[in-house]
């Protein structure tokens, strides 16, 4: 690390004295790079075992990486927490410009303690910390409105972050999220009640420098080949044209797209909402996160009527992807990209996970349908697939949560499927609502084992698309597999680099990158694979155990792209994966 690099300056922000200092910590990031190696370390040290997630001791911790400002797609910031939703690991990765803002104000980490007693938004301007009123924002649950304000009232347009709440952080749902630039998310998990609980309505980030490098020209070379292979590259050329959007037919087709509660694997009518229809009839624009050549983020424009003047027209830009699609559309059997968009800007507004809504109004769909719960516990609403009407109003149920039922649904499927019943058909892996991929036993194991619960972990559903081609593996081998693929993601998300842009950040092109700007490391993959254990050493601190995971019993009952899965199989695949991962550290 060259000696004038900021990376090492960690911020500490004190909400509840108001007060904010700077330790210089190289070595922590020498030895562990950045982002998500230097945020768990900072979590285990900062976080209390057993500290209740809402409470003034829970830290938030932001990290970026050293090739952040430097290179392209380094340009997501990890936010560590413990979870409110899961009570455990809480870790969410925001693209946008908020990792270019907190390198270039100088620092390399933000660590946030305590809580205020009052509404506040905290301003940090380079070397200045500012606490600045929120109680005029406080009650605001349009999370737009808020960003909109603020962007009036702080100065260094261009250079700046604005990360803040909606509705959902206020009141504490604990999959609410923290948007960033509009269109940007700290989406799963629940960063956005852990801003509610210390009343951090948001927080502003700006700055302005250089980064030191100490062989020019090496890092011209390398900056320009991997920005080649950036705009040449296929895949990226996908991920441009319709986005991950483009999956919904995909996956449709290989009938690995959960639809309605994962009742089915496949939807009709999925041509509604696809890729290709939201492109064609809706696309508005297209954005991309700081430094990166691609463009990935599709934004719609949805043009409807007002209410009361029916002769004039608002457009409302709306962001979407796979994700979004799949919770919103599929899950709720919703086929026609009006009602989705629809459904999207009501999450978006309020700032909620969509996977974690989408998934969880769902299970109370069926769960109606059952006669598990009655419109007694639904506030009058009958909810019934593709009933967008129903839906928008269960939405703003989940946020004022005006009785018991919407008050055990703002804690998730896990906990009000505990509550009132259906657990079968409950779709979460250790708390966490189900991605949107019924690929095979790869994808469900790798959602139960991975350290977020995400499909983002391991890409276990890249593991199933290869064995429809090749041949089945024993689960002691998958699981190597899924550990070995997740132990690289943790240099990956320690350099903040894109996971799209894995393809080009391969193990040699890391190596080049850090060397050109004085990181020196012997062995990345074992790095990696330490990164993994020190989020499971606190996993288990806090309680987890793979072997206590519930396997919900829906994923056994609808046949997956490469058939039905083997419960035995799941089972001897968590017990070699908690002799690995946990049993490694006794």
């Amino acid at each position: 690390m060259h000696p004038s690099d900021p990376l090492k300056n960690i911020l500490y922000i004190d909400l509840t004295e108001k007060e904010y200092w700077v330790e210089e910590k190289p070595e922590l990031f020498q030895n562990y790079l950045g982002g998500t190696g230097v945020a768990i370390k900072l979590l285990i040290e900062e976080c209390p075992e057993g500290c209740d997630p809402l409470s003034k001791d829970n830290p938030i911790i932001l990290a970026v990486g050293p090739l952040t400002g430097l290179y392209p797609f380094a340009s997501k910031t990890v936010a560590m927490f413990k979870s409110p939703h899961t009570g455990n690991l809480g870790e969410s990765h925001c693209g946008g410009r908020s990792a270019i803002a907190i390198r270039m104000a100088g620092y390399g980490a933000i660590v946030i303690r305590g809580s205020s007693d009052t509404p506040i938004y905290l301003a940090i301007h380079g070397d200045k910390v500012y606490f600045r009123d929120a109680s005029a924002l406080w009650g605001m649950q349009n999370s737009f409105t808020v960003g909109r304000i603020i962007r009036e009232n702080e100065p260094n347009a261009g250079f700046r972050s604005i990360m803040r709440i909606g509705g959902a952080g206020e009141k504490l749902v604990t999959y609410a999220c923290v948007t960033s630039e509009t269109y940007r998310h700290f989406g799963r998990l629940g960063l956005g009640a852990v801003f509610g609980s210390k009343k951090l309505k948001a927080i502003v980030v700006s700055g302005k420098r250089s980064l030191p490098i100490e062989d020019k020209k090496e890092y011209r070379r390398l900056y320009d080949e991997i920005y080649h292979k950036a705009i040449e590259s296929e895949v990226m050329k996908k991920y441009h044209d319709l986005g991950t959007a483009e999956n919904i037919i995909n996956l449709n087709k290989l009938g690995a797209l959960p639809t309605r509660n994962l009742l089915y694997s496949q939807l009709e009518d999925a041509d509604g909402i696809s890729g290709e229809t939201l492109a064609g009839q809706y696309l508005g624009r297209r954005l991309a996160c700081s430094h990166c050549p691609v463009g990935c983020i599709h934004i719609a424009a949805l043009r409807e009527p007002y209410e009361d003047e029916p002769y004039f027209y608002k457009t409302t830009m709306i962001s979407y992807d796979y994700e979004l699609i799949y919770a919103l559309g599929s899950m709720l059997g919703v086929t026609n990209a009006h009602d989705l968009l629809r459904l999207i800007d009501k999450i978006e507004t309020y700032a909620i996970d969509a996977m974690s809504t989408g998934v969880t109004l769902a299970w109370a769909t069926e769960a109606q349908r059952q006669g598990v719960i009655s419109e007694r516990e639904t506030n009058g609403l009958k909810l019934e697939w593709g009933e967008t009407e129903e839906y928008l109003k269960a939405i703003e149920f989940i946020i004022k949560q005006p009785n018991e039922f919407y008050q055990a649904m703002a804690r998730g499927v896990e906990y009000a499927s505990t509550k009132y019943g259906g657990k079968e058909y409950a779709l979460a892996y250790g708390g966490n609502e189900m991605p949107g991929y019924h690929t095979g036993p790869a994808a469900h194991i790798g959602f139960l084992i991975g350290a977020r619960h995400s499909h983002l972990d391991n890409a276990g559903y890249s593991v199933d698309q290869k064995i429809l081609i090749e041949k089945q593996l024993s689960p002691e081998e998958l699981v190597e597999k899924l550990i070995e693929e997740e132990s690289w993601r943790q240099i990956l998300s320690s350099l903040v680099v894109c996971f799209f842009a894995r393809g080009i950040y391969q193990l040699g092109v890391v190596e080049d990158t850090l060397k050109v700007i004085g990181f020196n490391i012997d062995n990345l993959e074992e790095l990696g694979r330490e990164i993994l254990m020190e989020k499971y050493r606190f996993k288990t601190r806090e309680g987890f155990h793979l072997k206590n995971l519930r396997i919900p019993r829906r994923i056994l009952e609808t046949p997956t792209a490469i058939g039905e899965i083997d419960e035995n199989y799941i089972h001897r695949s968590i017990e070699y994966a908690e002799e690995t991962l946990i049993g490694a550290k006794r």
